[in-house]
């Protein structure tokens, strides 16, 4: 089954085993891997540079930082995203009410299948009437 095929998405972890493990599940779903970026400032260069990010997972805590900047970036760019958690799950749905969050380790047909519910979800919104068709995804 491939349901990222062809799908850029961006990874935002900074324990390198669950960031490779990560990277593995989704390429194994036919996904394209952005990163693994360990950092909020190495996420934030890679929504810069990348041409098209599909989708993001992101764990909320990065070396002490948490990952809400990068999510704020995403979400004001229409790209849809999920959060990955070891810790209190409270904070993030305070802030990102809407946004799936999974505990440590996940299990990946779970992610894969929100992955890809998330990506449905923003077609869906942007095919909506009175949206722009061609609104930009991300910025160049």
């Amino acid at each position: 089954m491939t349901e990222l095929n062809g799908l850029r998405i961006l990874v935002v972890e900074d324990e390198p085993i669950l960031a490779d493990t990560l990277k593995l599940d989704l390429e194994a779903q036919g996904a394209i891997v952005l990163g693994p970026a360990p950092s909020v400032s190495k996420a934030i260069a890679c929504i810069a540079e990348a041409e098209v990010i599909d989708a993001a997972v992101l764990d909320v805590k990065l070396r002490g930082e948490n990952s809400f900047p990068i999510a704020s970036d995403l979400d004001r760019q229409d790209i849809p995203f999920v959060f990955l958690t070891g810790f209190d799950r409270s904070p993030v749905t305070l802030r990102f009410a809407d946004i799936p969050v999974f505990e440590k380790p996940v299990d990946p047909d779970v992610l894969v299948a929100a992955l890809r519910g998330e990506v449905d979800r923003k077609i869906a919104q942007r095919a909506a009437p009175g949206r722009s068709a061609d609104r930009n995804r991300h910025r160049g």
